[in-house]
């Protein structure tokens, strides 16, 4: 079995899948979502996934066999608050990624009860759509710091080789403020600025820079809360010295918004 690659997927808006106007408007970022598994070339035995919808204090790991829903969204059908993506949990992988952390010096946690936020089961109900992957979440850290979610990549490395699917979740520009006209300009200064950092080929450049994030053109428009942002740093730091190829890129997502996803390796 090859090494898999990472991914870090702008994951659209909430539980758009669900919903048939709302997904004919995310039909790009379907295409791509779907392509990725065509990239793969089979169904990987496991899928963990860091969602910029889940931070706490320390990495915190679901290890529910059955991981229930979490609806960390407002103003949408009645429908979208009963909808369930059935993939089983893995508590064995959770156990193993919580391991992982903490050999690398970093504080992790078990979590029996934490749900799929759309963070994951968005993307994932277009992906696998059966629901027959295992699936696993990982929390973010709410400080936020850009190089220790690098260095949680770089812990979570050898999973690529256990045939685990790792894929960052957020959104390359996530303003809710700023949605529609109002941030396209400052959406393209970002996405221009984050396709410059990821054609580096230095490791150590394109580390560095993504790290120096707040820097960039738009920066704090384009995120004001950089939630969406830092599982980026995760799928990166665990492909740190492969390259990086745009797999989704987008000019007009919600109403004139530039969105771009990234597989490293």
């Amino acid at each position: 079995m090859s090494k898999l690659p990472t991914y870090f997927i702008s994951h659209g808006g909430g539980p758009w899948p669900y919903m048939p106007d709302f997904r004919a408007k995310m039909r790009i970022l379907e295409e791509s979502l779907v392509d990725m598994t065509r990239q793969l070339g089979h169904k990987p035995k496991a899928v963990l996934m860091i969602s910029g919808h889940w931070e706490e204090s320390v990495y915190t790991v679901m290890s529910s066999p059955r991981p229930p829903m979490v609806y960390d969204y407002y103003g949408f059908p009645p429908h979208t608050y009963e909808v369930k993506y059935q993939a089983p949990g893995d508590p064995v992988l959770a156990e193993r990624v919580r391991q992982l952390i903490t050999d690398a010096g970093l504080p992790a946690a078990l979590d029996p009860e934490r749900g799929f936020d759309h963070g994951t089961f968005a993307p994932l109900v277009v992906m696998y759509p059966d629901a027959d992957v295992p699936v696993v979440q990982l929390s973010m850290r709410s400080h936020y710091d850009p190089m220790e979610h690098v260095k949680l990549g770089r812990a979570l490395a050898p999973l690529r080789d256990e045939d685990v699917l790792i894929i960052g979740s957020g959104l390359s520009y996530h303003n809710l403020r700023m949605f529609g006209p109002q941030g396209k300009e400052a959406s393209e200064l970002f996405d221009h600025w984050l396709a410059d950092a990821m054609a580096l080929t230095s490791t150590e450049q394109r580390t560095a820079m993504v790290c120096d994030w707040a820097k960039a053109p738009a920066a704090r428009i384009a995120h004001p809360r950089e939630d969406h942002l830092i599982p980026l740093m995760v799928a990166l730091g665990a492909a740190e010295a492969e390259p990086a190829t745009q797999v989704y890129h987008e000019e007009n997502i919600f109403g004139g918004i530039t969105a771009s996803s990234y597989r490293f390796g």
